[in-house]
């Protein structure tokens, strides 16, 4: 009787992309889990009492029979630790329960803002790569004076702070040429501002890692034996370095996608735009702890599956990574 052996490279490949699916989702776990963790505990450190907010703020002057009674209710007479766990074991149910100010299942206003959002994130990152790609072909290309100037741009567009460049933005565009409306709301133009303003700083720092690779890529051995076949300069560029120039901002997008929902924050508050930024930054005001943790742990899930969809492209792009996950 002839025993065939099996091939160990039919499993391996197969076992490998198993742990890394499971060590992505164990990640995930623990991404959420800290950010529940850190919220709960801040919030706590901010001065007031949250029963407070359950009855409209500070002024609400509600009397102190009033706030026992909604401290019962919503069980902030426990131990931290206690209000702490029941508040886990609820998250792990998928129970994030009512917004103390808006008086809405906090998966309702959620559900209201999350669109605009990601709208504005996915379109600031667009833009974002588009600018730092032309940036970068065109410095690469055009000697060392447009290396410097390139550098350069880069250099300042990563300093602009969001609440400048938006209010920049406002007088040139709105109150000086009257092209753009001043306060975004759901208009497609009103999209303009608050786009470029959340794509210029990330489009300096995806510049400057984009540019220094496309560089290194050009003096590789692959691109000078290219040049040798007879490629063109353009034809190098594109089909050969371009690729490798991108790997490094492919991988980081994921971060990239984290920075632009941090800085909606401030650009939705100033052009007055719908979203999960300003909702935040009033829960915060309010106290409002159901809704500042539902907005904190949906951002840190789409944060984690725009992070493995980076690792994702990356093993697309790049053979060599893929060779290592199927070892």
């Amino acid at each position: 009787m002839t025993i065939v052996a099996a091939s160990p490279t039919t499993t391996r490949p197969r076992a490998s992309a198993t742990q890394w699916v499971l060590a992505r989702l164990g990640g995930l776990v623990v991404v959420l889990w800290a950010a529940a963790t850190l919220t709960f505990f801040a919030l706590r450190l901010i001065p007031g009492d949250p029963a407070e907010a359950l009855l409209g703020g500070p002024g609400s002057q509600a009397s102190e029979e009033a706030l026992e009674t909604a401290r019962r209710e919503f069980g902030l007479d426990q131990p931290l630790l206690v209000q702490y766990i029941a508040q886990l074991g609820r998250y792990v149910t998928l129970d994030f329960g009512t917004s103390y100010s808006l008086k809405q299942p906090v998966t309702t206003v959620i559900a209201e803002q999350l669109g605009g959002t990601l709208v504005l994130a996915a379109l600031a990152l667009a833009l974002a790569w588009v600018l730092a790609l032309g940036v970068a072909v065109w410095s690469a290309q055009s000697g060392r004076v447009a290396a410097a100037l390139g550098s350069a741009l880069e250099v300042i567009a990563v300093a602009l702070p969001h609440f400048w460049l938006a209010s920049s933005l406002v007088l040139l565009f709105s109150t000086t040429l009257g092209w753009l409306p001043p306060l975004s709301g759901r208009s497609p133009a009103g999209l303009i501002l608050p786009v470029v303003t959340l794509a210029i700083p990330l489009a300096g720092f995806l510049g400057q890692v984009m540019r220094e690779s496309l560089l290194d890529a050009l003096s590789s051995p692959f691109v000078l034996s290219a040049r040798t076949r007879g490629e063109t300069s353009a034809g190098v560029i594109w089909r050969h370095a371009l690729r490798h120039a991108a790997l490094p901002a492919i991988g980081l997008s994921g971060w990239a996608f984290g920075n632009l929902v941090s800085g909606a924050v401030v650009v939705e508050t100033i052009f007055a735009r719908p979203g999960l930024g300003r909702t935040l930054l009033s829960a915060v005001q309010a106290r409002d702890v159901p809704l500042v943790t539902g907005i904190v742990l949906v951002v840190a899930l789409a944060y984690s599956v725009v992070t493995t969809l980076t690792d994702v492209l990356d093993r697309a792009a790049d053979p060599r990574l893929r060779t290592v996950v199927e070892a």
